[in-house]
């Protein structure tokens, strides 16, 4: 009983968290964070729970209200869900670790409406990712959408007008998705996600379907930041303060992969829409755009967070290749790339807040020679690095690996060199960085490591990112590969 309630729990336990955190703080503000951190700690161990239940023992259903599906609506976790909600409920808890120091350098007097933001965004993460329902999906969508554009706000005298775009953006994707709904509805007469996939196959043919299929996936990847609709996420990550990129930019384009792959993979069937419209080959060769423009972009920055946004959209292109690719192998290294990139880019945002706050330099020229004066940040940042670029043991030589090879099953080589060649775009950004990091002298410049709570988050991050990497072979086997539909499950 306990466990079959147990995603309901996940939301409540936030949603409590988050009253929690307004009334404690209200009363007395340094109370803000210690009841959100508490919060995030009891969130990251019912989820790491519920991933144990659904290894064990299969798919978690939650109906709410008493009301059985199809008519009612309910919570459905499987292995792909359990997995994307630890690696959202993993970061969050590095991120608010972080956030102790620094919320209050960054936005004094702040604290409390930030912490209760910081769990509603956790909230819709959450929501998105555990219910079964295509409407409650959208929304948790709007809740973790509003309260992203809360966030981000926060920031320098730019993120205001960033955030607004952010908001208009993320309204046209929302909507788009919320009209492919409709029309799903229409044809189905049901929200219910496995009711719905199971009446879609005598309705293959019908045009309403592929309108409902190109709004939906074009929606979400909007919010995906997906090539080339991708125009919103620069200037975002750019703008706001460092505690927010580094859980955003993280898990909140990841998340709307996941929607994508739960859409195309458990909803539609891929290869049978794909009869009529074209959906994968689209949205792999957009991905392999993305990969190229994203990378050449980040060469042309010379403000460091800048540089991290556009290698975001490339980073995240590569879980969309893998989606369009849509063969065992490619599947693996995109829901890998979920968790490898989310280790990877929190770590590289949390050290270009830490260096702002301790130093005030964002320019990449500016980085000359604190790898010697800030040992342990550019420890963590230079591990991180290796991995965005590919470099074995890190975690992201694995999800790259898995994608060539799934390129290389699906007979798509011209993918595959596009893979492999923006290895070498990552690393002339980030060699760059890190020769000025550790060969360039510190001119007039005295600096250190910031707190333990700051530096205890990047230094497990970059430890992480060889762990997993390392670990990859048992993630694959146990909590990825299970988790796939039907024939997609045999990688082999």
């Amino acid at each position: 009983m306990i466990e079959s309630n147990l995603p309901v729990a996940i939301a409540v336990v936030l949603l409590f968290g988050t009253l929690a955190v307004v009334s404690l703080g209200e009363w007395r503000r340094g109370l803000a964070w210690p009841a959100a951190f508490v919060t995030i700690l009891v969130f990251a161990a019912m989820s790491v729970a519920l991933l144990l239940i659904v290894m064990r023992r299969g798919p978690v259903r939650a109906p709410i209200a008493g009301w059985a599906a199809p008519i009612g609506i309910e919570f459905v976790v499987d292995g792909l869900g359990a997995f994307v909600v630890t690696v959202i409920a993993g970061i969050a808890v590095l991120v608010a670790l972080y956030a102790r120091e620094a919320v209050g350098r960054e936005t004094p007097g702040r604290e409390t409406p930030f912490f209760a933001m910081f769990l509603v965004l956790l909230l819709g993460l959450a929501g998105i990712v555990l219910t079964g329902d295509l409407f409650n999906l959208y929304v948790f969508l709007e809740i973790a959408s509003l309260a992203g554009y809360s966030l981000m706000a926060v920031g320098d005298a730019r993120a205001v007008v960033s955030s607004f775009r952010y908001l208009i953006m993320g309204t046209l994707g929302a909507s788009l998705y919320l009209l492919g709904v409709g029309f799903l509805y229409t044809l189905t007469g049901s929200l219910n996600m496995a009711d719905v996939a199971a009446r879609l196959p005598e309705l293959a043919s019908n045009p309403a379907l592929l309108v409902s299929v190109a709004m939906m996936v074009g929606g979400v990847g909007l919010k995906m930041a997906l090539f080339p609709m991708h125009l919103w996420l620069p200037d975002a990550y750019t703008y706001a303060s460092s505690t927010t990129t580094a859980i955003v930019a993280p898990v909140m384009t990841k998340v709307s992969a996941y929607v994508v792959i739960r859409m195309l993979f458990f909803v539609y069937d891929l290869e049978l829409v794909s009869r009529e419209l074209p959906v994968g080959t689209i949205l792999a060769w957009l991905s392999a755009a993305g990969i190229v423009v994203g990378s050449v972009m980040a060469i042309a920055q010379t403000d460091a967070k800048r540089m991290l946004a556009y290698s975001s959209v490339a980073q995240v292109a590569y879980i969309g290749v893998g989606i369009g690719l849509a063969s065992p192998l490619a599947l693996v290294g995109a829901v890998l790339h979920i968790l490898n990139h989310a280790a990877m880019k929190c770590c590289l945002f949390l050290v270009t807040g830490g260096v702002t706050l301790q130093t005030g330099r964002r320019s990449i020229a500016e980085y000359a020679g604190l790898g010697r004066l800030m040992p342990w940040t550019f420890a963590g940042f230079t591990l991180a690095a290796l991995a965005m670029v590919g470099i074995p043991p890190t975690n992201g030589f694995f999800s790259k690996w898995y994608l060539v090879l799934g390129g290389i099953q699906a007979g798509e080589w011209a993918l595959v060199a596009v893979v492999v060649a923006s290895s070498a775009l990552t690393a002339v950004y980030f060699f760059r960085l890190l020769e000025l990091i550790y060969a360039a002298p510190a001119e007039g410049l005295t600096a250190s490591d910031p707190g333990l709570g700051m530096r205890l988050p990047v230094v497990a991050l970059g430890v992480g990112v060889l762990v997993l990497g390392l670990g990859n072979a048992w993630f694959v086997t146990h909590v990825i590969q299970p988790s796939l539909p039907g024939a997609l499950r045999a990688i082999t």
